[in-house]
């Protein structure tokens, strides 16, 4: 399951990261190269060639993935390096007194959270995913969930340095997070760099 996950998750991440091009319909990658993401380091990047052969529709697909991918694997991250120096909410997670502070951060922490609970967390990202987090076509770009409610401040261009840098966070984010999961199947230590450096994080120690 583990592996599943995360061969998934790099997929997803190799396959979305060319940059987008709006308003412009083409079987030819070369209608792309120029486009919004395209920037150094890498440049217009398509290691997998997904986009050969692909039209507009199928380039904004692939680019609204990546958007989604990435704005979760940032909170992924946040949210690991968060509860890996111990911060936690207080109380229990349950009516049998298993308390947030007894759970383990990472890929370990799937093991402490009850069934129940983890069946809720399921249930409420279905939600989201189904009902609320849906672009509905009424944005200005792929991924974008206002969906006409409410207009961002700033002149075209800021707006496109801001998504501009949205991707790139997203982007790093996804390899971040892999690289995470992965060093702590590996070692049991995720932050291999503190630990390179002398300073382990002390994963999970007393959990």
């Amino acid at each position: 399951m583990k592996t599943v996950a995360a061969l998934a998750l790099l997929a997803g991440t190799a396959a979305a990261f060319a940059p987008q091009q709006q308003g412009r319909v083409s079987t030819s990658v070369a209608a792309f190269e120029d486009a919004l993401g395209a920037q150094p380091p890498l440049g217009f990047w398509d290691p997998l060639n997904m986009l050969d052969g692909a039209d507009e529709e199928r380039f904004n697909r692939l680019r609204y993935v990546e958007i989604k991918h990435g704005r979760i694997a940032m909170l992924a991250v946040l949210g690991h390096i968060h509860t890996a120096f111990g911060a936690r909410i207080p109380g229990n997670i349950d009516f049998s007194g298993t308390s947030f502070a007894s759970i383990k951060t990472g890929i370990a922490g799937l093991k402490d959270i009850p069934t129940a609970g983890l069946i809720q967390i399921v249930a409420f990202i279905g939600f989201l995913e189904v009902f609320i987090m849906k672009d509905k076509g009424q944005g200005e770009f792929p991924g974008d969930l206002r969906n006409g409610m409410f207009a961002w401040k700033g002149t075209e261009e800021e707006l496109n340095e801001k998504r501009a840098i949205e991707l790139n966070n997203g982007r790093a984010a996804q390899m971040g997070i892999l690289g995470l999961m992965v060093h702590e199947q590996l070692t049991g230590e995720p932050y291999v760099i503190n630990a390179l450096f002398g300073n382990p994080s002390n994963f999970n120690a007393g959990l």
